[in-house]
């Protein structure tokens, strides 16, 4: 695919019609990191700046693949997921960019995409590594909006939109885990020898951990994939959640396996809840094995940091192997 990215005469009604019709774009400049969405931040002639989220097949890296009909978290991208999860997460006071308009393809661009407010480029990630000190209020901070997702808990498991629309999946949350990192197995395996090699012992491996996960019916709201580069920080020290799509009511441990790994030594500091080990240590497996999977179905599109991910698959399966 030739991609081609959006430029500020291509935004220009659009800016107009949500912005102001006194307002004109300055600059426009495409934010790096997303995979699935563009992200550009957009700067007015008055000095002030927005955020323009795009869903479109040119800013999406993925290639195609299979996947588990009830998987939640596969595919979660799109501007409908993206209102009713902001609108969600604002309910249960946890800070998101405000909203400032929607338009569908065809209205501006070809393309789906929302107006958001710009909180800043600072991300906690970066805090973390060159000023800790400063970090700590707002690492604090999500540690609080964190508890409140965590315990605002529902009967179904799902996505919100799903869930609204009484679309309910009729297995539990583990099964769905197992068949979704049974199809990262064989995805790796296919990609990586040593991941061949050792396929029967990590899928042995994998049963063994979901067989020991006890029943639950109790769902809390989840990111999804949480990492301290999916939070921004305010001039003021709040933690900005972004990248919210992938929200969905899920067990809790399915957040803190994947904020274990991401906040490393910090996670302490958020301080967690009291988690069911098992889940989590099963959730942390499957975990491991879609970051072998997913980095090397991406690397062999044209992601501009190929070696960032590949370097990502060579950790996990490490991490895979070990435990056989």
């Amino acid at each position: 695919m030739t991609r081609t990215f959006l430029r500020p005469d291509d935004i220009r009604d659009l800016v107009r019609d949500r912005l102001g019709a006194d307002r004109r774009v300055a600059t426009l400049d495409r934010l790096t990191g997303g995979t699935r969405k563009g992200v550009y931040r957009i700067g007015l002639d008055d000095g002030s700046t927005a955020i323009l989220y795009v869903w479109s097949p040119r800013e999406n890296y993925w290639p195609e693949t299979e996947a588990v009909p009830d998987d939640p978290f596969t595919e979660a991208s799109g501007p409908e997921l993206f209102a009713v999860n902001q609108a969600a997460l604002t309910a249960a006071d946890v800070r998101v960019p405000h909203l400032i308009a929607r338009a569908p393809a065809g209205r501006h661009l070809d393309a789906d995409v929302a107006l958001v407010e710009d909180v800043g480029g600072v991300t906690l990630e970066a805090l973390l590594t060159r000023d800790p000190e400063r970090a700590a209020e707002p690492l604090a901070r999500l540690g609080d909006a964190l508890r409140r997702m965590h315990t605002t808990f529902g009967p179904r498991w799902g996505r919100l939109t799903d869930i609204a629309r009484n679309i309910s999946p009729t297995r539990p949350c583990e099964d769905v885990v197992l068949a979704r990192a049974s199809g990262h197995l064989a995805g790796a395996a296919a990609r990586d020898p040593r991941t061949a090699a050792a396929r029967d012992r990590i899928a042995a491996h994998l049963r063994g951990l979901h067989d020991r996960v006890t029943p639950r019916r109790e769902y809390a709201l989840v990111h999804g994939e949480l990492g301290p580069d999916h939070v921004l920080v305010t001039p003021d020290g709040q933690p900005v959640m972004i990248d919210i799509e992938g929200l969905t009511r899920f067990d809790v441990e399915w957040e803190h396996a994947w904020l274990r790994l991401r906040f490393g030594a910090a996670y302490p500091r958020l301080h967690p809840l009291a988690l069911d080990a098992d889940r989590l240590e099963f959730y942390r497996y499957a975990q491991v094995l879609s970051l072998i999977e997913g980095p090397l179905r991406i690397a062999e599109g044209d992601f501009p940091d190929r070696r960032w991910m590949l370097d990502l698959a060579e950790r996990n399966i490490t991490k895979a192997l070990t435990p056989l």
